[in-house]
């Protein structure tokens, strides 16, 4: 079921989204050959404690094994859900990062790919394409529009540039839980409801350097490439007004 959010709802994941846009804006710098994953997790929770907010992530999923950390780490062929460790970033390593505020009951959702040191040609292009493939995604996300109006945008122009897109995961409702109906599929395939004001979703292209398929590892969390080439993955979470479309969480700008 679609659950629709009112004004005052939207403002508390605005908050929310502000944060985590905050919390990234001092991150991404720290993102750099050398440094272990999981300094960078310790830092992540230690921010988010600090401001005031939970992380989203911590302990989502099923009992058995629920996700580990507040942040996803994922590198290279690792799509997404990657888990932190002692693993250091390497130079020219692509680094997607997902994280998740809740902050008095509303919850945010954004992620990044950061190109850490100089990256092959072909990586910063593949990156490129993806924050352009989310760019395109939010345009199309307009009250009155139906769902896989996103999905055609995003899949479009991955396809246009040679790119897999993967199906297998996909964008969803967010604000009151991490994950909500609508999902937001990538590839215009599946349920296409109208988008109504109210509506607030993350939008999220994962785009790959090869296929479109994915396989998951071992520990149960870590999506991979099924040819292991690279991929980048950035996210946005956006609510639908009447007469306008809002991006919550902020961009952010670094150098590459």
């Amino acid at each position: 079921m679609i659950r629709l959010k009112n004004e005052k709802q939207i403002g508390g994941i605005r908050t929310s989204c502000r944060m985590l846009s905050a919390m990234y804006r001092e991150l991404v710098p720290l993102v750099s050959p050398g440094v272990e994953t999981l300094e960078l997790e310790r830092w992540t929770r230690n921010w988010i404690k600090k401001a005031g907010g939970k992380p989203a992530f911590l302990g989502y999923g099923p009992k058995q094994n629920p996700f580990p950390a507040a942040l996803c780490i994922s590198i290279n062929h690792e799509v997404i859900h990657g888990l932190p460790s002692k693993r250091r970033i390497a130079q020219g390593d692509l680094v997607s990062l997902d994280c998740g505020i809740e902050l008095e009951g509303f919850i945010s959702d954004q992620a990044v790919t950061v190109e850490a040191g100089p990256v092959s040609e072909a990586a910063h292009k593949l990156n490129q394409v993806t924050q352009e493939c989310l760019s395109k995604g939010i345009a199309a996300a307009k009250a009155g529009e139906r769902l896989l109006q996103i999905a055609r945008a995003v899949h479009g122009h991955a396809v246009s540039q040679g790119y897999g897109v993967v199906h297998q995961y996909c964008g969803h409702g967010v604000g009151f839980d991490l994950h909500e109906d609508p999902q937001v599929a990538n590839q215009p395939r599946g349920p296409n409801p109208r988008m109504l004001a109210g509506l607030v979703i993350a939008i999220e292209p994962m785009i790959n350097l090869g296929t479109g398929d994915v396989d998951v590892l071992d520990d149960g969390w870590t999506v991979v490439t099924a040819d292991r080439q690279l991929s980048a993955h950035w996210e946005h979470t956006v609510a639908i007004f009447k007469d306008h479309t809002e991006m919550l969480t902020e961009p952010i700008v670094f150098s590459q």
